[in-house]
């Protein structure tokens, strides 16, 4: 299975005061650390290799996660550094410990999804990348994405319209050459590289069928603790 870069390095401004102290990563959710339900249900997908990218309070994710025995999992970590890179910026300085191909997910989503037939479907589909896709119809949040037949024919995150009834499930896979004109260090956002890949019809999509979570904000934390109160991993 491909190795997996979770981006944890957010200043996590909509969770204040909780975050004032505590990056979200560690935001207790259901007894427990957010990140240690990620990283259980990364086990339950025979997942052995993840790269944490961090930047706000990082070294506090560090210290709790550790290299990640507790789950079988290989664990390391990337540090934005000095200034903060951006979604984009912190995947491309992570690629060294990523290799060619990897999955890609957020920091504070919670994604009940089978990795394996995703990856089976980026492969067949010799694409640089693919975008798990949900039938949102603006019930989650605003639709970006235009899927049709198993095609994503479009994506925007800043400026949607009415042809967009799908939204990015929060899982992705990456070749790590869609960086190549992005130099290390630079501060740029994913949903860029996203959009680009998707007018050039380099860009696969997986339909998902049942819905994420996500703790962004008070009112997704407050549903997500539900779900995984009833829901253990």
């Amino acid at each position: 299975m491909y190795p997996v870069a979770i981006l944890t390095g957010g200043l996590a401004t909509r969770l204040l005061p909780i975050t004032e102290t505590i990056p979200k990563a560690l935001v207790e959710v259901a007894g427990k650390p957010f990140i240690f339900h990620q990283l259980d249900w990364l086990q339950t997908q025979k997942i052995e290799k993840v790269v944490l990218c961090v930047g706000h309070l990082g070294e506090k994710i560090q210290v709790r996660v550790g290299n990640g025995d507790a789950w079988g999992i290989d664990i390391s970590y990337s540090f934005d550094g000095e200034k903060l890179l951006g979604t984009g910026g912190a995947l491309k300085k992570a690629t060294p410990f990523l290799g060619r191909e990897f999955f890609v997910f957020y920091g504070d989503s919670f994604l009940p999804i089978q990795f394996k037939p995703v990856a089976d479907t980026f492969q067949r589909s010799g694409m640089p990348a693919l975008m798990t896709v949900l039938r949102n119809e603006g019930r989650w949040d605003k639709s970006n994405v235009v899927f049709c037949n198993g095609k994503l024919l479009e994506y925007n995150k800043y400026k949607t319209n009415l042809k967009m009834t799908h939204i990015d499930y929060g899982l992705a896979i990456i070749k790590a050459e869609v960086f190549s004109s992005n130099p290390t260090g630079s501060c740029f956002d994913l949903a860029d590289i996203y959009e680009s890949l998707a007018k050039k019809s380099q860009m696969v999509g997986y339909e998902v069928m049942h819905r994420f979570y996500e703790i962004g904000s008070k009112e997704g934390l407050a549903s997500t603790e539900n779900y995984l109160k009833n829901n253990p991993s």
